[in-house]
């Protein structure tokens, strides 16, 4: 009876064991899976050398734009191509045409747009971070030209914008003037035509550093995927600009058929629909209808002006108001009787403003464009009595109404310098007025400056030697 009880003492032993032995294998396996989880959940955390990732923003697209924008910002204030002041004037924005109002402004050019200031360099910098932005014209699509019949001023061109806004620069400095319309013209040209100018920001990526085109291909990225409703609002972009096309064309062809069909400026005159205006026309053109060589209305500005603004100081030299001046042209042009007696010009200012307009704005000069060459060699001439009969024999030669208006006109002159001690204006100061007035070559190119010294010097000439020029020939 012994053994079996040892016998199943032994067995239950066994069983035990094996009990206790699975009971710490499960231990040991639920452990390990444990820490299986543990350093799964913890890889999930934790990178390489314990860092903290940081969670990627939703809003990709603002992100991306964001830093785009703070990468091109310092880019753009960096590609400055030239800067300084001169005079503008805004004459139209987006289409709709303003009244023309000049003012000095710093204006800074960069490869693509032009941002006006009203102050200098360093004041304009303080003022935008204090939250004054600088007016601003985007150069792409722009469209560049020289504008004389748009202002009295010389040296005046104009930039208009494909948004339909229009601005006026202007010097009295030739070769400043010139050196601004080339930087201009050329920063326009190395732009895109297409008005959407989509290579900006590649042009500006190509300078950053390396870092920067990491943001780059993010931002390419972000393009590329758009939204289906942003692909079927451009297709209908794409189809409405194809209809506006379609429109301009007929609008075109209407426009044809009625330029073709319109009568004619003659036409238009006999019926008395249209007048002959005095400002603008030849000179020629304005004597022949008055029968005479000398214009009616110069007549009656220099017999103004010799009554009552002889002692004036500056005159000729002092600008009128030119609304008052507008005025009096649109009487002369409309053959309203003229009073220059009338209390609304007393300002003698305005009737010297009224003649110096009238000589600019002939479409062919007091001293013809053939005859510029000729008179500009005269003056060059080293001995002053061989320069004299040069220029003496070149006013021979003119037609009699500039011949004539040219006498009548220096005449009156002289006796303005017989005067000097009160109206302060010298032979020079005339010279500089009406030089450039009254003497131009037909193609001004980068001779400008050149030409003004010549201009000025044979305006002088004429008044210097006035009794030499005109009276010996009466001899």
């Amino acid at each position: 009876m012994q053994k079996p009880t040892n016998s199943g003492t032994s067995v239950e032993t066994l069983n035990s064991t094996r009990q206790s032995t699975g009971a710490v294998q499960m231990r040991i396996k639920n452990a390990s899976s444990h820490h299986d989880r543990l350093s799964q959940s913890k890889s999930m955390i934790l990178t390489d050398a314990g860092k903290v990732t940081e969670p990627i923003s939703r809003h990709r697209r603002n992100h991306s734009q964001h830093v785009l924008k703070d990468v091109i910002t310092p880019l753009e204030q960096l590609m400055v191509e030239k800067e300084g002041y001169l005079q503008k004037a805004k004459i139209a924005d987006g289409g709709k045409k303003l009244r023309k109002n000049w003012s000095t402004s710093w204006i800074v050019l960069s490869s693509r747009k032009i941002e006006f200031y009203k102050e200098s360099k360093q004041q304009a910098l303080s003022n935008v971070k204090t939250g004054c932005k600088p007016e601003s014209v985007d150069l792409c699509g722009a469209h560049i030209e020289w504008a004389k019949e748009k202002s009295s001023r010389k040296n005046v061109f104009q930039i208009t914008t494909v948004s339909g806004n229009e601005f006026l620069l202007q010097s009295d400095i030739d070769f400043i003037i010139l050196d601004w319309f080339h930087a201009i013209k050329n920063a326009i040209d190395r732009l895109p035509k297409d008005p959407s100018c989509p290579s900006r920001n590649l042009d500006l990526f190509k300078i950053q550093r390396s870092s920067s085109t990491e943001l780059l291909s993010h931002y390419d990225s972000e393009i590329k995927e758009q939204k289906p409703e942003h692909r079927k609002s451009l297709m209908f972009r794409l189809h409405h600009s194809a209809s506006d096309t379609s429109d301009k064309n007929r609008v075109k062809s209407r426009l044809k058929k009625f330029i073709t069909r319109r009568p004619s400026l003659k036409t238009l005159q006999e019926k008395g629909l249209i007048k002959d205006q005095i400002f603008g026309s030849h000179l020629h053109t304005v004597c022949e209808r008055e029968n005479s060589t000398v214009p009616w209305f110069v007549k009656q500005c220099i017999e103004a002006v010799e009554k009552r603004g002889l002692d004036v100081d500056g005159i000729y030299r002092v600008s009128g108001n030119l609304a008052t001046i507008q005025k009096l042209r649109f009487i002369v042009n409309q053959e309203e009787k003229l009073n220059l007696d009338d209390s609304q010009w007393e300002d003698i200012h305005v009737v010297t403003g009224a003649l110096k307009m009238f000589f600019r704005e002939l479409p062919e000069p007091l001293f013809p464009y053939s005859f510029f060459e000729r008179f500009v060699e005269a003056i060059k001439k080293h001995d002053n009595n061989t320069r004299i009969e040069a220029v003496k024999s070149l006013v021979q030669k003119l037609p009699p109404p500039n011949h004539d208006t040219m006498k009548v006109l220096f005449g009156h002159l002289t006796k303005i310098v017989a005067k000097a001690s009160k109206n302060l204006m010298s032979t020079q100061s005339l010279g500089i007025v009406f030089g450039p007035t009254l003497l131009r070559a037909e193609n001004e190119t980068g001779n400008m400056a050149v030409h003004m010294v010549y201009q000025n010097q044979i305006a002088e000439l004429m008044l210097s030697e006035y009794n030499k020029i005109f009276c010996a020939e009466e001899d």
